[in-house]
């Protein structure tokens, strides 16, 4: 017979909301991350106190969704549209969606002592895009710290400039809302020609540039250079997004110089030039600033920044776009191929054969995901082709920089891109673990031949 008696046990209730979540893939909570920071940020725009004008749900939830995913597009004008109070709602979103949300929620959590058990620490590594699950927590802080440390520096510097033009409080808002937005690669801005009216301004160019190329490279790198301080010791990764920065931005100043010659920079003093071609070579690598007028450059400069916007910056950084490590791989896996060697070497170390994979895995995904939305929109909108694809690869890689085409969109367009900013802000690869969950096969075939090429 069964036993009716009560238990001499306490009773407990069942955690079914926690199994729930922890049964998720990480995939799946870092989607419902991002949609909850979207909904709470379209629910505080949508409040009178954050608009001088009405705004509409469609408005608010692109505003946000710009805002969590740090790209920057915009269908109103974020300085004349949005109160104290939104700018700041907006400055907050940029915030916790460029160091991402998975970021704080390891600091939290182990600050009010719950346990990072093996599952909670393979979510915490997916959205941290870390390998090292022992380092989770150190990591988490780290980048907190670094990044209100670079921060604090760079408003401080803005304020002081800005005080005697601006007023002391004035400049101070500024400075948090443009440094906040340029060190996370978000390319909001308060004047409706983004950075146009600073184009000569050394300081404001500067300071703007280098927290995006800071906050561009990756918290491991900073932490490298920070801590390891000595090049020879330097991870290989840290080495190979430094080296190519240095070099992908040198080359795209000086390109941009020789297109833009005789066209955009032709009436501006020597200074000034420089300073223009220099910042708009750097700011695709997804900052979405512009001190120059997008719909005024020559096709082949839109070329070349539809480029630099796709190979974006350094993994575990406020950066999109393909990263850099990724390009860098699918680069020396060609020439491995073209010599035909079977194993891939970059610096006397051998590249992972699955390493390998992923990068052409997600260059093949961009492809793909770049080419059913340019479709999409050239179906939908009755726009220039050409603008069609420098926003659409934009809003993949998170980037910002825009021609014109956002605010002119209709409601399909607007839902298109909007996806376009979540997926390129949580990454393609993790998108579709939502659909195909990665499962290993131990089963091997015999060999077969297939043509290639």
């Amino acid at each position: 017979m069964k036993n009716w008696l009560p238990s001499n046990r306490p009773y407990s209730r069942p955690k079914v909301l926690h199994n729930e979540m922890t049964s998720l893939s990480p995939a799946s909570l870092l989607i419902i991350g991002f949609g909850i920071m979207i909904a709470v940020g379209t629910c505080l725009l949508l409040l009178p106190m954050a608009n001088n004008y009405p705004i509409s749900f469609s408005e608010a939830l692109f505003s946000a969704t710009s805002a969590v995913t740090v790209t920057g597009l915009i269908v109103v004008d974020t300085g004349s549209q949005f109160s104290d109070f939104g700018q700041w709602v907006i400055a907050a979103l940029i915030q916790f969606g460029g160091l991402g949300f998975m970021t704080f929620a390891v600091v939290i959590l182990k600050g009010i002592g719950i346990k990072l058990d093996l599952k909670k620490r393979l979510i915490m590594r997916e959205g941290l895009a870390q390998t090292n699950l022992g380092s989770l927590v150190d990591t988490a802080k780290a980048v907190i710290i670094f990044a209100l440390t670079i921060e604090a520096m760079a408003i401080v510097v803005l304020t002081c400039h800005w005080q005697s033009s601006l007023g002391w409080e004035r400049a101070l808002h500024n400075a948090i809302f443009y440094t906040v937005s340029a060190f996370n690669n978000a390319g909001f801005a308060l004047q409706s020609d983004s950075l146009t009216g600073y184009r000569d301004d050394w300081v404001v160019n500067g300071v703007i540039s280098g927290l995006f190329i800071v906050g561009g490279l990756g918290f491991l790198v900073l932490i490298d250079v920070i801590k390891v301080r000595k090049w020879q010791k330097f991870s290989l990764n840290s080495k190979v997004v430094i080296v190519a920065t240095c070099v992908i931005n040198v080359i795209a100043m000086c390109m941009f110089l020789l297109l833009e010659w005789r066209n955009t920079l032709a009436a501006m003093p020597l200074g000034e030039q420089l300073q223009a071609a220099w910042f708009q070579a750097v700011t695709p690598r997804t900052a979405g600033f512009n001190t120059l007028d997008m719909a005024a450059l020559n096709d082949s400069t839109t070329l070349l920044m539809m480029l630099l916007m796709l190979i974006g910056g350094g993994s575990m950084s406020t950066a999109s776009g393909l990263k850099i490590g990724t390009v860098v791989i699918m680069i020396v896996a060609t020439y491995a191929s073209l010599r035909q060697r079977s194993y891939v070497n970059l610096v006397r170390r051998e590249i992972a054969n699955d390493l390998v994979y992923r990068a052409f895995s997600l260059f093949f995904i961009y492809f793909i995901a770049v080419f059913v939305a340019v479709f999409a929109l050239a179906v939908s909108e009755q726009k220039s082709l050409l603008d069609i694809v420098f926003e659409v690869v934009s809003a993949v890689s998170t980037v910002g920089l825009s021609r014109g085409l956002t605010g002119e969109l209709s409601a399909f367009g607007e839902g298109v891109i909007i996806v376009l900013m979540i997926v390129g802000r949580i990454g393609p690869l993790t998108f579709l673990y939502l659909l195909a969950k990665p499962k290993v096969k131990y089963a091997r075939y015999a060999p077969a031949s297939l043509q290639v090429g």
